[in-house]
């Protein structure tokens, strides 16, 4: 009995050491948790062997001069440097040039729409047609409506200092209500848009989910991204498990690969090929190395390393997979490795309570391993699929963002405006499209769509 509790009492003490011993290096703790004790800085790249800067051979970036200034001034010398004589009938040599690029003098443009109204024959009197974005007698047009939408969406400017920012640039007194209306009426002619990406990640190889928080009407509410390397699509929802993922359609309909994090309700789906996030991984096996009892957790970081090396070896040489040999070879390792925590591990005493006992986190991660080996290792078997699931964590940073510097959502329908807009401009972004020109193209109802490729969305 006393060995027994011993056993329990010491694994207690590793679980909370770990605990204690957690950041954001090491585990899923977001940086903002290390306070000012941040963990030294520690990669896994190897180095380039090139010093900083530019490097030989490079051209360079710099500021230069152009060939059709936009106002040229002439500066005339008017006594000699070396006898004070008069210069102003002197001959010019030679011109020195140099240029200054700055902001020109910016004001709000304001054009007036005049409609004829013109009496016919018969008497009767026709109007003209205004324009679509002359809406009232005195609006503003859709270059502002989308710069407004591009600093509360993609900078993330809140929007007290979105009016402030108009005010002092601009002149242009827009007040806080009309900034949410016009996000809000921007992310109303997206409908096109959301449903085309909506049915092209569902036709996708690859796709990457992830979901987060948010503060949205003083509550917790849900943000679920779905997104490839060519598109995004985010969803709000009260919910985070697979009810939540369903109202998104888009995960039930796929057929590819799925690239997760791991979190349970994502299994939910039978229909897909699971991939799961190795970084997640290296993480937690950094976690449980650092507690000097996991020797193995050791060894499966440097063979989830050397392998995603190994992969990226035969990608550069246009290699379109591993050998046979080369992944018997890589399975026999994990396994080996897998048996040695499990020794490490061994499953715990039976205690009389009702449910399964409780496992340390290094044991849940040696568990979890060893279960979806497959899925650990899709990126080996299929190189059309990532090592990390590092483009959805990506796409859903920038909810984080907003709400770390603006605060939460007043409204759950300024945060679906918020999303929708978030949606455009990241697929519009992995496009190369600029995303000042990409709103205004919708705010004359010209909403930009990717096109559609002859084969699934990558």
């Amino acid at each position: 009995m006393l060995r027994a509790i011993i056993a329990e009492l010491m694994a207690e003490v590793t679980e909370l050491k770990a605990s204690v011993a957690m950041n954001s290096r090491n585990s899923s703790k977001p940086p903002s948790s290390d306070g000012y004790a941040k963990p030294a800085p520690k990669s896994r790249r190897t180095r380039s062997g090139k010093g900083p800067g530019k490097q030989p051979g490079d051209p360079g970036r710099h500021l230069a001069q152009r060939d059709d200034p936009d106002v040229t001034l002439i500066h005339s010398p008017r006594h000699c440097t070396g006898f004070g004589n008069d210069l102003a009938d002197a001959a010019v040599v030679s011109m020195v040039r140099r240029q200054v690029f700055d902001l020109p003098p910016v004001a709000l443009l304001c054009t007036e729409h005049q409609a004829e109204r013109r009496r016919c024959g018969c008497g009767t009197e026709t109007t003209a047609t205004f324009p679509t974005n002359a809406t009232a007698p005195a609006c503003y047009g859709p270059a502002l409506r989308a710069y407004v939408c591009y600093l509360v969406t993609r900078q993330h400017i809140p929007i007290a200092r979105v009016a402030e920012l108009l005010r002092d640039t601009y002149a242009a007194t827009v007040s806080t209500g009309t900034i949410v209306a016009m996000v809000e009426e921007g992310a109303a002619m997206l409908d096109e848009f959301l449903a085309h990406i909506t049915t092209r990640l569902q036709d996708s190889n690859v796709v990457h989910a992830d979901e987060t928080g948010l503060r949205v009407n003083a509550a917790l509410a849900w943000v679920h991204s779905v997104s490839t390397t060519a598109l995004t699509l985010y969803h709000l929802d009260p919910k985070r498990g697979t009810a939540a993922m369903d109202a998104m359609g888009v995960l039930e309909h796929l057929s590819g690969v799925l690239v997760h994090d791991g979190w349970v309700p994502y299994r939910h789906y039978t229909n897909v090929n699971h991939a799961l996030c190795n970084a997640h991984h290296l993480r937690e096996l950094d976690a449980a190395a650092a507690t000097g009892t996991q020797a193995w957790a050791s060894d499966m970081i440097g063979l989830l390393c050397d392998t995603w090396q190994q992969v990226c070896t035969a990608k550069t040489n246009g290699t379109s997979g591993l050998d046979a040999g080369e992944l018997n070879h890589i399975r026999t390792a994990y396994q080996t490795i897998i048996a040695a925590g499990h020794h490490t591990n061994p499953p715990p005493a039976p205690t009389g309570k009702q449910g399964r006992p409780k496992r340390t986190k290094a044991a849940n991660l040696l568990l979890r391993l060893d279960t979806h080996t497959s899925h650990v290792l899709r990126f080996a078997t299929d190189f059309a699929v990532p090592f990390d699931n590092n483009l959805a964590e990506r796409d859903i940073r920038m909810v984080k963002v907003h709400q770390k510097i603006s605060g939460g959502f007043r409204s759950t329908q300024g945060a679906q405006a918020f999303l929708a807009l978030r949606s455009y401009l990241s697929t519009a972004t992995k496009h190369g499209v600029n995303q000042l020109e990409a709103l205004q193209q919708f705010f004359n109802h010209n909403a930009w769509i990717p096109a559609t490729t002859t084969g699934p969305a990558p």
